[in-house]
């Protein structure tokens, strides 16, 4: 069973650098571009569904990828979503630092909640799904903690700076879930199909 982890295509604050929380910022022409590439990596495997987070970042890259693929079925799930990041939301890495210089950002979601969240919705659709490939388009904190949960915080949360419209793939075998690869745009997986 594999399981992918697509990160949504770029939007304009992503460009800018800013902080990208719980706003429902759309992709920009980029961002398409981008997911546009991703479905023609990702149209090589047999997807039993498609779970995206609600924002419309996410759910447009989940439209893109399902009808370039296929028209596999699109299912939301909360829990995907991105994490809140309270008062820091929409600031670039410099105002934040001018207005956080503890680094304690106010209101936002701790990272246990995010962690605990995403992983037990994983596993929800890993169980119910078991022996499928699932795709799941979510955000670049969410996906992190994923992968901050499965190699034991080797890559991830702090560690891990995902870009736009890349993707993890995840295998779930008989020892446990491993990490197959992580953080490949589309480009840089043009020929690696001996997974399918």
């Amino acid at each position: 069973m594999k399981i992918c982890l697509l990160r949504h295509g770029e939007t304009d604050w992503n460009s800018l650098g800013r902080l990208q929380g719980r706003e429902d910022i759309p992709l920009n022409i980029t961002g398409i571009e981008q997911i546009n590439e991703a479905a023609k990596y990702l149209k090589n495997f047999n997807w039993s569904i498609i779970i995206t987070s609600p924002l419309s970042r996410a759910k447009k890259s989940a439209e893109i990828i399902s009808k370039k693929i296929g028209n596999v079925t699109i299912h939301e799930e909360i829990d995907f979503i991105e994490r809140d990041y309270g008062k820091a939301s929409g600031m670039t890495s410099d105002e934040r630092k001018l207005a956080f210089p503890d680094g304690i950002w106010i209101g936002a979601e701790s990272f246990e909640k995010l962690q605990n969240r995403t992983i037990n919705a994983l596993m929800k659709y890993i169980k119910e799904y078991d022996g499928n490939n699932i795709l799941i388009v979510s955000h670049g904190a969410a996906i992190n903690s994923i992968l901050a949960y499965f190699s034991e915080n080797e890559i991830g949360t702090e560690k891990t700076t995902l870009k736009n419209a890349c993707i993890t793939l995840l295998q779930k075998a008989e020892e446990g879930i491993k990490i197959i690869y992580y953080n490949k745009i589309a480009n840089e997986l043009a020929n690696d199909f001996e997974i399918v």
